[in-house]
């Protein structure tokens, strides 16, 4: 009798819908160390369900293989949004229910596959330590005879076709536009040209924080929570939110995932005030609840992208430029990065 029962709840356990435990993919770093304490901890407190999280740096390859063979185990990806987009169309994703718990989330923070997770922004940062003036700008990164040594980018285009063309002059509102021609695409990579054997390109978060605190990169681009967990340790380095662009990333589903009722559970309970408010004050990205960003102090307010004096001199990251135009972006940059 005693093995039937156990045999009974075994079964029960293997249903799909029963998630004795969840795993949850997200960027790695300091940001995952964050979502443990503010997100994933209160969780299985709260509802019993262990959270297994694991990292990767945005590529879909692993979970595509998994959805051809149907065997998906990843619940819940943290993804950003040009991609969660390009998924969404692709049925990578899930169509996500509306959700009441959710109405009252930061315009934006809902799309038709994702919901939210946080404000973030990639800027420029450096270490005073290994400079003789402060960079103020993306035409600073560009002056090699002012700032000799190496340079970080993050490898693919997103992001440095933008900075390419402001340093090259182009007003930060009229950058899109100008992305939006063959010139102008042009003109970004004839402007990467310029400090191509200068670059090192990074793919995750860490790296160009690692960077600049040993002095093997002057400058780089960064992920400006990164930049401020790195202060909160002491750090010497510092960002320039002038040119920064912010946006989103977005928890979403896989569509092949057995604990999907399970996986929207945990985001709608990670959106509540209380795992928002405590993730802004673990690591400096804007929370996605106005109620936890009203509880934060003014001090913390003025750290997060999207405080308004960092916000007056950034770039919104356009989601359907580079859902539209990123792949072929993608290849034309690759192609490049492979010339000599």
């Amino acid at each position: 009798m005693l093995r039937s029962s156990l045999a009974w709840l075994c079964l029960f356990i293997a249903l799909p819908g029963f998630a004795a435990q969840l795993t949850v993919i997200s960027f790695g770093g300091s940001v995952r160390d964050a979502q443990r304490e503010a997100f994933y901890r209160p969780y299985r407190e709260s509802s019993g369900v262990a959270v297994i999280n694991g990292s990767y740096n945005g590529d879909f390859t692993k979970l595509r293989r998994m959805q051809a063979m149907q065997h998906v185990t990843w619940d819940v990806v943290e993804v950003e949004a040009p991609e969660l987009a390009r998924g969404c169309e692709t049925g990578v994703f899930q169509p996500l229910d509306e959700s009441p718990a959710l109405e009252a989330l930061t315009p934006g923070a809902l799309r038709p596959c994702g919901v939210g997770s946080f404000v973030w922004s990639m800027v420029l940062a450096y270490n005073s330590a290994h400079l003789r003036e402060a960079p103020r700008s993306w035409a600073d990164f560009w002056d090699l005879e002012r700032f000799p040594g190496t340079r970080g980018l993050r490898l693919g285009a997103k992001y440095n076709l933008e900075f390419a063309l402001l340093a090259d002059g182009v007003p930060a509102e009229r950058v899109y536009a100008t992305l939006a021609t063959e010139a102008g695409v042009a003109r970004a990579f004839r402007k990467l040209e310029q400090i191509k054997p200068h670059i090192r390109w990074w793919q995750a978060g860490e790296e160009p924080v690692r960077g600049l605190r040993d002095g093997g990169l002057v400058m780089s681009a960064a992920y400006s929570g990164r930049i401020g967990a790195s202060q909160d340790q002491g750090d010497g380095l510092d960002l320039v939110w002038a040119g920064s662009i912010y946006d989103f990333d977005y928890w979403a589903i896989p569509t092949g995932s057995f604990n999907g009722s399970e996986a929207r559970r945990f985001i709608e309970f990670v959106s509540q005030p209380g795992p928002q408010r405590a993730f802004a004050e673990s690591i400096p990205y804007g929370p996605v609840n106005p109620e936890a960003l009203a509880a934060l102090t003014p001090e913390r307010v003025a750290r997060l992208p999207t405080a308004p004096a960092n916000l007056r001199s950034a770039l919104a990251m356009d989601v359907d430029f580079w859902s539209e135009h990123g792949a072929r972006l993608d290849q034309r940059f690759e192609a490049w990065r492979a010339r000599p």
